[in-house]
C-alpha cells in the first residue's frame, strides 16, 4: 500500500508565511483605520499658543499671522448630534470652554449669550465646549435654565480639545478663543469675560472680509 502524501517542511513554511502576511495586512488596515478616527482631530491646525509674560488676553494681528486650529468636533450637549467647526463656514466663531461646576463660567454665561444675540445676524456663531461634567443632565439644565441659545459640545473627558493644539492651556476654565471668518485664531481670553472685553473684538472681526 502506498503511504499517503505528506506536506514537506518547505511547503508548510510557505503556507505559514502566507497566513502571517494576511494577518499583518489586516492589522495594518485596522491600525490605519484607528489613526483616522478621533486621534486625527488635531490634523491641519497651525495655531501655536504662546503667552508672553503670562498674559491672559492675547490678540493675533495682522490677519496673515493667525494660525488655524484642528478639526474641532463632538456631540451636541442637548441633542447628541455631531457638531463640527466646518459647519460654520465664513463665520466668526467664538469658542468658550466651560463647566457648570465652574463659578466664573456661571458668572460670564449671561454676557456670552448677550454678545451672541447682539452679533449673530452679522455672521457670528458661538460654540461652547462643556468639560469635566460627567453627569450630562447638570450642564443641560444649566443651559436651559439660563436660556443659552447657542450650541455646546459635550466633552467631559476634554478629548475634543486636542484640536486646540498641544500648547493650549486646557486646564484654564473658563477660556475663550475667537476665530475670524477663515477660522484662524484672532484672540484668546484666559479669564472671565465682560461684554466690554468681547464685543469690540467680535464686532471688528465680523467687519473683516472672509
Amino acid at each position: 500500500m502506498t503511504a499517503p502524501a505528506t506536506r514537506t517542511p518547505r511547503r508548510a513554511t510557505a503556507v505559514r508565511a502566507k497566513v502571517w502576511t494576511a494577518l499583518l495586512a489586516g492589522l495594518t488596515v485596522l491600525v490605519t483605520g484607528c489613526a483616522t478616527g478621533q486621534d486625527a482631530v488635531a490634523q491641519g491646525g497651525t495655531f501655536d499658543f504662546v503667552s508672553p509674560g503670562g498674559k491672559t488676553t492675547l490678540t493675533y494681528d495682522p490677519a496673515d499671522t493667525r494660525g488655524t486650529i484642528g478639526n474641532l468636533t463632538g456631540p451636541d450637549l442637548l441633542t447628541g448630534e455631531q457638531i463640527t467647526l466646518g459647519q460654520f463656514q465664513d463665520e466668526v466663531v467664538v469658542i468658550n470652554l466651560w463647566g457648570q461646576w465652574c463659578g466664573p463660567c456661571r458668572a460670564e454665561a449671561g454676557t456670552l449669550q448677550k454678545v451672541y444675540a447682539d452679533t449673530k445676524d452679522t455672521g457670528v456663531q458661538f460654540l461652547g465646549i462643556n468639560v469635566k461634567d460627567p453627569q450630562q443632565d447638570k450642564p443641560r439644565d444649566f443651559v436651559r435654565d439660563n436660556n443659552i441659545t447657542y450650541p455646546s459640545i459635550y466633552d467631559p473627558s476634554m478629548r475634543s480639545l486636542i484640536a486646540l493644539g498641544s500648547k493650549y492651556p486646557t486646564s484654564v476654565i473658563p477660556s475663550t478663543i475667537v476665530l475670524d471668518r477663515e477660522h484662524r485664531v484672532a484672540a484668546v481670553f484666559l479669564q472671565t469675560l465682560t461684554a466690554d472685553d468681547l464685543l469690540p473684538v467680535v464686532t471688528r472681526l465680523a467687519a473683516e472680509s472672509p
